[in-house]
Parts: structure tokens; sequence; C-alpha cells
């Protein structure tokens, strides 16, 4: 009986020696981490979207207005500050799993951040730090630009908001999630819970960044506007550091890319020797701690394993011999690659509702009341609407129904809950197609300017499509087995929204360069909807995003079946042994083994 508490104590032990409080001790399951010390970061993330959405979402209209740039320019500068920022969330996440950890990491840039917004209201207000007032619509050519020491400050104070935000975002995730301890059933269930909640947050920090923000930005100047935006970032600051005596943190473990490279490194240079048989050895071989056990994709990275034994004791490079669960990781990382390739697509489709969508709102009737109109740019906001209601019921009736009928403590697995988003992301394409059809008859047929209400179903959609796909993605990518690399994860899927935007532009200028050979002009090459043709461009993208369903189906099923381990590492488990490694003996003793 005493023997089977101290087996408890150990596990426990086991479980919480990687966590330390705000002190760096060893954290307390009783005091610190779950949903209530995850609270405190749902806050920081509902402030942080809510400050640097109002800022992206109105920023082109402050460059035209305020610093007179052109609208070429400006709307690159828009997209550049965009990608810029979800660029640079890999660098955060590098610098959180190696350096810094995730807290330090969010209060370091999260200050970064704010300071950039303090000085953007600052550049905003002084006439001094902006070009002379002048009417951008009536004296275009007569304007001046903004150059120099006013081009600089802003510059500056943009891109420190970039690199602040760029490196908080992935931390944010990461650090909630740390908050649950995944060897605890209970705990396990509450993170799907926990990242139902952060996509909640992010959903309310938006509404009110395109509503209320954006009306202020409107009727009280982009000096007040930024200034809101600073007051959003300090508040959220202030609720993360509310909470330090409160999570469990997980400390840096050094550099999270030479592990990886010794992995390829040893592996090219054993490239030419044979794979014994599967044998166990006493020597784990600096093996860590944990339960990973060898897989057979990938297997040409198993040579990285093989201890050559030449009769010496001499102990082999970390560069030349690594553990089977550094190798394993290696592989978790490549694996999972093709399921981060396939939502690169789905925000392309993404990209149109932020894009075209608005410019198909624009030529409808936007008239609410005689004397109200709803801004095209505010369409941004139904999906935002619907999931504030959305999320929760998916989360308190559908988790649980679906529990009781799959066993899975997330209801659904994160990859069918991806694959879902997936699909229901070419119905949000037909429903563009369909409604932009609708509009342009009704426009050359008999004049008639439909309302904007028609334009809704594919945002209503789409915003189902998001929540299950970005949500799914962030829980199937921070529940695999790679020790230390959660923020860095995390970050990788931002990059997806990165990368989904690069591919919007080429897709735009390809499929304008294609049809402009085939006919007068491209589907998009005008100015004017009425003669442009966005239905059938969304036709070919509700093709492209059910090819990449199709796509994504086949490696998820891959990548279920290759992470399975094979029948020997489920003997092995029995015997209770959590780590291989492959012997080699000299090549005098293979050579006497080969018949």
């Amino acid at each position: 009986m005493e023997e089977g508490r101290g087996a408890d104590k150990g596990e426990m032990k086991h479980q919480q020696e990687n966590t330390v409080d705000w002190r760096g001790r060893p954290s307390n399951p009783k005091k610190h981490g779950g949903m209530s010390a995850a609270a405190f970061v749902l806050g920081l993330q509902a402030f942080e979207i809510m400050g640097i959405a109002a800022v992206g979402n109105n920023l082109i209209t402050y460059l035209i207005n305020e610093m007179h740039f052109s609208l070429s320019k400006s709307a690159n500068i828009v997209t550049n500050f965009v990608g810029t920022i979800f660029l640079l969330a890999l660098l955060g996440g590098y610098l959180s799993d190696s350096h810094l950890g995730c807290f330090w990491t969010i209060i370091l840039f999260g200050f970064v951040e704010l300071s950039g917004f303090i000085l953007l209201s600052v550049q905003a207000h002084l006439p001094q730090l902006k070009p002379a007032k002048c009417n951008m619509l009536t004296d275009g050519d007569m304007c001046e630009e903004a150059k120099g020491f006013k081009a600089l400050i802003f510059f500056v104070a943009l891109y420190l908001v970039a690199l602040g935000s760029g490196c908080v975002k992935p931390n944010m995730i990461a650090h909630g999630a740390d908050q649950f301890n995944l060897q605890n059933p209970s705990h396990s269930k509450k993170l799907s819970t926990y990242f139902n909640a952060a996509y909640f947050a992010f959903s309310m920090g938006e509404l009110i960044a395109l509503t209320v923000l954006v009306w202020i930005q409107t009727h009280a100047g982009m000096d007040v506007g930024f200034g809101v935006s600073a007051a959003a970032m300090a508040m959220g600051l202030i609720v993360v550091v509310s909470g330090s005596l409160y999570y469990r943190n997980k400390p840096p473990r050094g550099s999270i890319f030479t592990p990886i490279a010794q992995v390829f490194v040893a592996a090219m240079l054993k490239r030419k020797q044979i794979n014994p048989e599967l044998m166990i050895n006493g020597d784990q071989n600096r093996a860590e701690s944990g339960n990973v056990v060898q897989t057979q994709r990938f297997r040409f990275l198993d040579k990285a394993c093989i201890k050559v034994e030449d009769g010496s004791n001499t102990k082999e490079s970390p560069w030349r011999l690594c553990s089977v669960t550094q190798v394993e990781q290696v592989k978790i990382l490549i694996s999972v690659i093709p399921i981060f390739a396939c939502t690169i697509v789905f925000n392309t489709v993404l990209a149109q509702l932020q894009t075209f969508s608005v410019q198909q709102g624009s030529a409808m009737d936007t008239q609410l009341t005689k004397s109200f109109h709803i801004p095209p740019a505010s369409l941004q906001s139904i999906p935002y609407i619907i999931l504030i209601f959305l999320v929760p019921l998916y989360d308190k009736f559908f988790v649980p129904f679906a529990r009781k009928i799959t066993g899975h403590e997330s209801g659904i697995s994160p990859l069918q809950r991806i694959g879902s988003g997936l699909f229901l992301s070419t119905f949000s394409m037909i429903a563009a197609a369909l409604m932009e059809k609708k509009r342009r008859d009704s426009a050359l047929g008999s004049g008639e300017i439909i309302s904007i209400f028609w334009i809704t179903p594919q945002f209503l959609i789409f915003g189902l499509s998001e929540m299950l796909t970005a949500v799914g993605l962030i829980e199937f990518f921070y529940k695999q087995s790679l020790q230390g690399m959660q923020a860095f994860l995390m970050a990788m899927t931002y990059c997806s929204y990165s990368f989904g935007f690069y591919l919007s532009s080429v897709l735009v200028s390809l499929v304008n360069k294609i049809t402009s050979s085939s006919s007068k002009c491209g589907w998009l090459s005008d100015n004017d909807l009425n003669k442009d043709r966005l239905d059938l461009f969304y036709w070919l993208l509700a093709v492209i995003s059910f090819l990449n369903f199709l796509n994504y189906l086949f490696w998820a099923r891959w990548h279920s079946h290759s992470s399975a381990p094979p029948t020997i590492q489920n003997e092995a488990d029995g015997m209770g042994l959590n780590h291989y490694i492959l012997t080699k003996h000299s090549k005098d003793v293979v050579d006497e083994n080969i018949p």
C-alpha cells in the first residue's frame, strides 16, 4: 500500500517537474494552472486583438487621408504590415521555447506593442509629425506625401506594433494551454474547452474593434482611435500580469533547432549504415522523459539512432548519435507540415471575404433605414456576431453529445474538425458565386441594386468554417508530442494566414493574366464589378477548395496511420520500456550476420 502511494507521488512529481511558478519553484497542481489561470490569458487575447484589429482595419484610411500616400502604396503598406505580423510569430515562438518562456515573451513584447500604439497616437495627434492637411479626393496632386522624419516616426511606430503583436500572438495561445496538464484526463478535456474559449475571446475582440473602435476612429479622429488601441493593450497587460501567482510556466529548453539539425546531420552521416534488427539496449543514450516510441514513418531518419560498437568506450558526438525520442520528434514535425499546408487555401478564401466581398457590398444597396447605411467594411463583423453565440453552443452542447458517441475528449478529433471546416469553406465560395451572379444579372438586366443582406450567407458559412478549422488546427498542433515547441507550433498556424494572403495575390494576378489572353479583359481587371466576372473567380475558388479538401483527406488518413507504432514497440511498452535505440555492431560483426 505504501509502495503504491510512493509510486503515485513519484508520478505526480514527474508530471509537475517541468512546470514552475513565477519564482521558478516547482508548481503546485492545487494552486497553479487550470481554467482559472487560463482566464487571465483569455483577457489579454481579447484586448490585444481589439487593439491590433482596430488599427489594421482602418489603417488604409489613415494612410491616404492623413499621410497622403497613394492608394496602391497604402494598400502595399497595409498588406506588408499584416504579413509581417504573421511571419514574426515564428520569431516569438522561437524566443519563447528556446530562451524566454511564454510568460516573459508576452510581457516583453506586449510592452513593445504598447509603445508602438502610443507612438502612433502621438504621431497622429501632433501636426508637426504629419504632412499639411489636404483633401486627397479633390487636390490629390497637390497633397504632400509624408517623407523623411515624419515617415520614419510613422513606420517605426507601425513596426513596433507588428513586432510586438507578432511575438505575443502565438505565446498567448500556448501559455493558456500550458495551464492544463495533458497527463491529467480531466485537464485534457478542459483543454478543448479552453481552445474554444480562446476563439470566443478572439471573436469578441474582433467584433468590438470592427464596430466600436472603428466608429471612434471615424468620429473622434485617428489619434483618439490609436490611443484607445493603446489603452486596450495596456488593459490586456494588466490582466495577464494579475494572473502571475496562478500560472504554471514551462521553462525554456534551449535552442529548439539544434536537436532537429542533429538528427538530419546524424542520419546523413550514417546514411550508408545497414539497419540491424531492432534491439533493446540498456543505454537510453540521452533519451528524454516521455512516452515516445519508434514509428515506421520516415525510416531514413532512424539511422541517426544507430550506435556503432567498435569495441571502444568512446562516446559518440550528439551530431552522430541521437535518441529515439529526438528522432521521433523530428518525424512529428515533418508529418504535420502537409496538414498545415492544406489550411493555406482555406486562408486564401478568407482573403476574398476581406477584399472582394467588401467590394461586392459597395455595389449593393446598403440602406438599412432612411438615415442609416451599413458600411461595407462592417460586413466582416457578421461572422464574429454569429460566433459569439455559436462557440458557447458548440462547447456546451455539441461536444458532450459527440463525446458520448465517439468517446473522444473533444467530441470529434482535431483532424476531423479541420476537415469539416475545409469542407464548409467550399460552400462559402459557392454561396458567394451564386450571390454575385444574381447581383450582376440584376444590375445589368433591370438596373436593380439588390440589398446587401444577400451577401450574408457566404460570411455566415465561412464563420462556422473558421471556427472549426482554426480551433481544430491550434488544438491539433498543440497536442503533438513535441516537447518544448508548443509556442513555435502555434506560430506556424499564424503563418498559414500569411501564406494564404500571399497565395491570394498570386492567384488574382495569374487569373487575370490567363483570362486576359483569351478574352477582351480579365475576370478581375476592371474596377467595375458589373464588367468583371467575380462570380467565375469564386467558382474557381470553390473548385480549388474542394480539391484541397480531398487532398487533406489523403494527408489526414496518412498522418493517422503513420503515427501508429509498430507491433514490436507495443510489445515492448508492455515491458515498461519507453525508449529504444538501434544498435549497430562493427562492420565485421555485421558481415558475419549477413547470409
